[in-house]
């Protein structure tokens, strides 16, 4: 049986998503659902290349300017809620084109996520307390002992990440691990993803271009205007690159050019990052990208691949 078809463009900060998604969007009739897990809060523009007004005039975007930077937000949240969009789109004879660099948000809505119980606000500030005092090092040895596999699977041992896997196991007596085992399958679509792939020093000079274009462009008002709003970097949306840098700047922490400096590092850390994680999903076809690629050929390339009835690698 031949499903209904999504597309996914996927890849690392600063590759070309946005301008490349929005011709495709055009020449496929679609509309596209941004997995990116910052842009769905409002107030958060610059500092997370939010579509302009203009591009989301041009073509109908979802997922984008939904929640305050203090709600929360997760993966599995958004494949749930993203799945009824994509439903929708279909019904309406148009097609859905996912488009983000957030590997955890593109797979949820392909392979879904089963995320365990609602979360206890008496558990959580318990174990957030006990790492505000002891460290991070007292919760892992916590969860090395209740589900190291949990433990192992996380592509990025964090605070938050730790809390959670301890937490569910407090709820409910199981480890996290067995949950995960037991993720659901988005049915109803078949999913065509496509990488836009950069060689390194390119990228990375993408990258740098990005951040120097940010900063003229007013992050650092963005963020003083956040600040404003009471927010500061402990909030998890603005615990982000690019924010978290500014919030620093602000405060005296860092000077300007340390600011730019780590902003531009950290940034191109974190693309290492999102490439790890998409390299491990083989079922990414990889368009390769250089300088000289025009954004309207790439499209069509993808196009043309996406309509192809052996789309798959």
């Amino acid at each position: 049986m031949n499903l209904p078809r999504i597309l996914a463009i996927v890849g690392p900060t600063a590759s070309g998503k946005t301008s490349i998604s929005l011709l495709l969007a055009e020449l496929l009739n679609g509309e596209i659902l941004s997995a990116d897990s910052r842009q769905i809060y409002k107030h958060l523009d610059i500092g997370t290349a939010k579509p302009s007004l203009a591009d989301r005039r041009r073509v109908k975007h979802h997922f984008i300017d939904l929640l305050e930077p203090d709600e929360e937000y997760s993966a599995g949240q958004f494949g749930k809620d993203a799945r009824v969009v994509v439903y929708a789109i279909l019904k309406r004879g148009m097609v859905p084109i996912l488009v983000g660099g957030s590997g955890l948000y593109v797979k949820a809505v392909i392979d879904g996520l089963f995320e365990g119980p609602e979360k206890d606000p008496e558990i959580r500030e318990r174990l957030t307390e006990q790492w505000q005092r002891e460290g991070i090092g007292s919760l892992l040895d916590a969860l090395k002992k209740v589900d190291p596999a949990a433990l192992a699977k996380m592509k990025e041992v964090t605070p938050r990440r730790v809390i959670r896997a301890l937490e569910v196991f407090h709820i409910t007596g199981k480890p996290l691990s067995q949950f995960h085992a037991k993720q659901e399958k988005a049915p109803g679509f078949e999913t065509i993803q496509v990488g836009l792939d950069w060689e390194r020093r390119e990228l990375y000079a993408r990258i740098n271009q990005r951040v120097d274009r940010m900063i003229a462009d007013g992050l650092i008002d963005e963020v003083r205007a956040l600040k404003k709003m009471g927010l500061d970097k402990r909030v998890n949306a603005l615990n982000t690159v690019g924010y978290k840098e500014v919030f620093d700047y602000l405060v005296g922490m860092l000077n300007y050019d340390e600011m730019v400096f780590l902003i531009k590092q950290n940034t191109r850390r974190f693309a290492k990052r999102q490439l790890t994680w998409f390299r491990a999903d083989k079922r990414i076809r990889w368009n390769t990208m250089t300088p000289d690629c025009q954004d309207a050929d790439v499209a069509r390339d993808i196009e043309k691949i996406f309509r192809s009835r052996r789309a798959k690698p």
